[in-house]
């Protein structure tokens, strides 16, 4: 029995104007699978993410959640899809549990559900004991985890990263690359992470190395550092980016 992909991104081009965005991209991430997207700024990044998560609307090419066609399916593909933006998106004056009951009404659960889901998720996350509290009274690493316990209620396929560490002190980083990497394990979630730091890939990871617009290598370490001929994912990218730079 074929299984679906869990995300499925098919010719997919994206213009600003008179300014291509992107450029016939195409790339699937299967359940259990993190995949890390590369870019420097500019490289369409956010555009691709504004797509998926129908921010944007699909012009050319197609995106598939599950098997569900984002565009003629919408509902049930973006059911499926968890997302934890680059700016915070919490509710400050809310208390922690008010931000979570919020999602969990919008997706329709009941509040004995809902209450089991938020328990689940910040427990994994040593954050249940604070549930009460203001969001504005934690830190940076404390309302990453608030987002991303928020993205997890619903038991998306999909978790899309964008840049969540960003801001981060060390160590709140490095956990959070660990828990999201353990749920990949764990629970063959679906990951993709877009993120300009290298040592936030694992050695498991799959890697999309995006440069204006343009899917310039993918695969696993070892597939782009063969196609590269580099010795390192570091020196993959900067071959992949900077090259053009010469006359």
């Amino acid at each position: 029995m074929n299984v679906s992909p869990t995300l499925l991104i098919e010719d997919l081009s994206f213009s600003y104007s008179h300014k291509k965005a992107l450029d016939k991209v195409n790339f699937v991430i299967q359940p259990g699978e993190c995949t890390v997207l590369l870019g420097p700024n500019g490289a369409g990044k956010s555009t691709l993410f504004s797509l998926i998560t129908r921010l944007y609307d699909t012009r050319q090419g197609r995106i598939e959640l599950c098997g569900f066609d984002i565009k003629k399916q919408t509902r049930n593909a973006l059911a499926r899809l968890g997302v934890v933006f680059q700016q915070a998106t919490l509710d400050m004056d809310l208390t922690v549990m008010q931000n979570l009951r919020y999602h969990t009404a919008l997706h329709g659960m009941g509040r004995k559900l809902a209450n089991q889901r938020i328990q689940q998720e910040l427990e994994r996350l040593n954050m249940y004991e604070r549930r009460f509290e203001k969001v504005r009274q934690l830190n940076g690493g404390h309302r990453r985890r608030v987002e991303i316990a928020r993205s997890l209620l619903h038991k998306p396929s999909l978790l899309l990263l964008d840049e969540p560490t960003v801001g981060l002190d060390v160590p709140s980083r490095q956990a959070l690359v660990e828990y999201v990497h353990q749920l990949v394990a764990d629970e063959k979630l679906a990951v993709l992470w877009a993120s300009h730091l290298i040592d936030e890939i694992y050695a498991n990871d799959h890697v999309i190395i995006l440069h204006k617009g343009q899917i310039k290598a993918k695969g696993t370490i070892a597939e782009v550092l063969a196609y590269t001929h580099a010795t390192q994912i570091k020196e993959a990218f900067y071959k992949l980016t900077q090259e053009e730079a010469v006359a």
